[in-house]
């Protein structure tokens, strides 16, 4: 599966032309080659380890391929210029599982923080502020601390604050993976409202319910190479489709603890 990407068109926000990396004498990737379009919403999955969270560095260029090239917003890995590196991460909004906010600050001030911290005029701050907490649904607990909200929540003030400065592309490492199946979901849709818009969104997981749920791309990963890169179909009903059977799964499980043993 790691052949060479398609053809480059004025559409391709990001591509891989057979990337390796490795740390110390590991291999994290092996020649991953793939594009991805402008406003494309693709999901990378695969068991803990496979490479998901690497190709999420390479294209923040937190990391540089040992092997190969990656493009994005038409900067080469290859000719970057580490000045270069705030600029491009300007157009680049982050997601965590562990919502990594500021627990000192309130929701208002954790999402003004990534404007302060590029030089947004206070005016301007205090607008989008409004305008992106308003679309997370959030605004009424804008003066609350992290520890004031639930685990669904917090995640929504790290994706405020990662569309602050409307970024073209928003890349989710895992960001489900502390939360319920029915906030998982909530997020999840929040994140196909914000690609709806326009941002691309790169979104990593290892919940193979999640991955069924799926209506859009999905690369698998395994030890570091693609093994499958196909854009799932026939998925209707996103909204409630992953929450339905995450919950059944959940019951299932419990109902088999609970099942007497028989002699």
């Amino acid at each position: 599966m790691n052949l060479a990407p398609g053809p480059l068109d004025s559409r391709t926000i990001i591509s891989f032309n057979r990337v390796s990396l490795a740390y110390k004498d590991q291999d994290a990737l092996s020649e991953v080659s793939f594009n991805v379009t402008n406003g494309e919403f693709m999901c990378l999955t695969g068991p803990s380890g496979a490479g998901k969270s690497s190709i999420l560095r390479l294209i923040s260029m937190d990391a540089f391929p040992t092997g190969g090239q990656v493009r994005v917003r038409g900067m080469m890995s290859s000719k970057m210029n580490r000045r270069k590196i705030p600029q491009l991460r300007r157009e680049i909004g982050f997601v965590f599982q562990d919502f990594r906010l500021l627990e000192d600050r309130s929701v208002e001030d954790n999402v003004a923080f990534a404007q302060l911290v590029v030089g947004v005029p206070h005016k301007r701050i205090a607008e989008n502020v409004s305008r992106v907490l308003n679309n997370v649904g959030l605004w009424g607990k804008r003066h609350r601390l992290p520890h004031q909200l639930s685990g669904g929540e917090q995640q929504r003030v790290a994706i405020a604050r990662a569309m602050v400065n409307s970024p073209k592309i928003l890349l989710a490492d895992e960001p489900t993976g502390n939360l319920d199946p029915r906030t998982a979901q909530d997020i999840i849709n929040l994140l196909f409202r914000f690609n709806d818009a326009g941002t691309c969104v790169i979104f990593s997981t290892h919940d193979h319910e999640i991955v069924k749920s799926f209506g859009r791309r999905v690369i698998v990963l395994e030890d570091g190479r693609i093994v499958s890169d196909k854009q799932r179909q026939g998925i209707v009903d996103r909204s409630v489709n992953l929450a339905d059977r995450m919950y059944r799964a959940d019951l299932d499980a419990a109902a088999s603890r609970e099942e007497p043993a028989h002699a």
